[in-house]
């Protein structure tokens, strides 16, 4: 072995998409703004015999193997696995950028690549699902194999042209959505408005805004049993806090493709077994389960499209005082599209709360960490 080699994992992304719904556009903004300093190469397949987008690729200096006389998710899987093998051995890229061609099946893209790729050292990171949002109930209705097929086996769906649709169709859209993928991570806020880093740690299951959440409650509460000794009363509103959260983990399985976020007022409810972060998912939300869990912290979140006013976030941050009527909470946290433009943030500990103005984010998401957590309530309160 030479001297200063490194072998690294190839991360495979798959950025799938009905025809015409922005997946080049998509590709585009990830290489530019995420990816810049990443060696990427991009495999395109399209259907048929010329590959329309592959002038500006090249001229942004990214390697691309065209397949066009045909779609590598049926008569091409032979030759996909050569070329993806091809890739690999010729420029060693630390990710692979798939784009199937509009008219295959996700599903079938992604059993090509783990067939293809049963030998080698790489990951299939990501799929990824861009549906127009204009479109989505026509094409749910007129060519329902092929799309919902994207839909069903998409871990993140990237919805575009948002920007055209007012919230109660673009609430209306993300509901069709769920009904076919309870668990994906949906983007409904406009691409301009998002940095492409922001797009991709969300691909990747890199925002968790509840595990983020989970380990400032359980850092403040070893600090607090460290100073206070597991003999003393507890007077955080928990009970028998004799369990070590040391090296407490956050699993995410990127093989599966689910990064297990409920959206669009899909409620979930995490508690944490033995310092793992496992998903499960039931009746669109999904169920974390600690060693006594009841006696420990569980956590409530939300997220919609829907826009706020600071006044409404404020009032809700107040209410959430009202211990006898929500549980205890110990720490809240959201960020919103605001009613009038822009976005809007919070911080909420126990009679203290910062609202303030914030850059987009992806999609509009709340989290509550606490104990004794009355869901249904939290639920009424938040949903607008």
């Amino acid at each position: 072995m030479e001297k200063g080699w490194c072998f690294t994992m190839t991360k495979i992304d798959i950025v799938s998409g009905f025809l015409g719904a922005g997946k080049t556009t998509l590709i585009k903004k990830l290489l530019k703004e995420a990816l810049a300093d990443t060696k990427a190469v991009l495999i395109e397949n399209e259907f048929g015999e010329i590959g329309i987008d592959g002038g500006f690729l090249k001229e942004a200096g990214i390697e691309i193997k065209e397949m066009n006389s045909g779609c590598i998710c049926c008569s091409l899987v032979g030759d996909f696995g050569t070329s993806l093998r091809e890739v690999l051995d010729t420029y060693a890229p630390e990710r692979i950028l798939i784009e199937p061609s509009g008219v295959g099946k996700l599903s079938d893209v992604m059993k090509a690549v783990q067939e293809a790729m049963a030998d080698r050292d790489v990951e299939l990171n990501s799929a990824v699902a861009v549906v127009d949002a204009c479109k989505c109930k026509m094409y749910i209705k007129n060519f329902g194999e092929f799309f919902i097929n994207q839909i069903e086996h998409a871990g993140t769906i990237v919805l575009s042209r948002t920007d055209k649709l007012n919230e109660e169709k673009l609430s209306a859209c993300v509901e069709l959505i769920r009904e076919h993928n309870a668990k994906a991570t949906i983007i409904t806020t406009p691409w301009d408005a998002l940095d492409g880093r922001d797009i991709l740690a969300t691909i990747e299951g890199a925002k968790d805004l509840e595990a983020e959440l989970m380990r400032e409650v359980l850092a403040h509460h070893e600090e607090h049993e460290h100073h206070h000794g597991h003999d003393e009363e507890c007077t955080c509103g928990c009970h028998d806090h004799d369990h070590d959260h040391e090296g407490h983990e956050h699993h995410h399985d990127h093989e599966e493709h689910e990064h297990h976020h409920d959206h669009e007022e899909h409620e979930h409810h995490h508690d944490h077994e033995e310092h793992e972060h496992h998903h499960d998912h039931e009746e669109h939300g999904h169920h974390h389960h600690h060693h006594d869990a009841d006696e420990i912290f569980t956590s409530w979140g939300m997220e919609t499209p829907a826009a706020y006013t600071k006044e409404e976030i404020g009032h809700i941050l107040k209410e959430l005082d009202r211990e006898e009527v929500y549980g205890i909470v110990l720490r809240a946290k959201g960020m919103v599209p605001a009613a009038d433009g822009g976005w809007i943030y919070f911080d909420y500990v126990p009679e203290e709360s910062n609202v303030r103005d914030g850059s987009p984010d992806v999609t509009g998401k709340f989290c509550v960490i606490g104990s004794q957590l009355k869901e249904d309530k939290l639920t009424e309160l938040f949903r607008k």
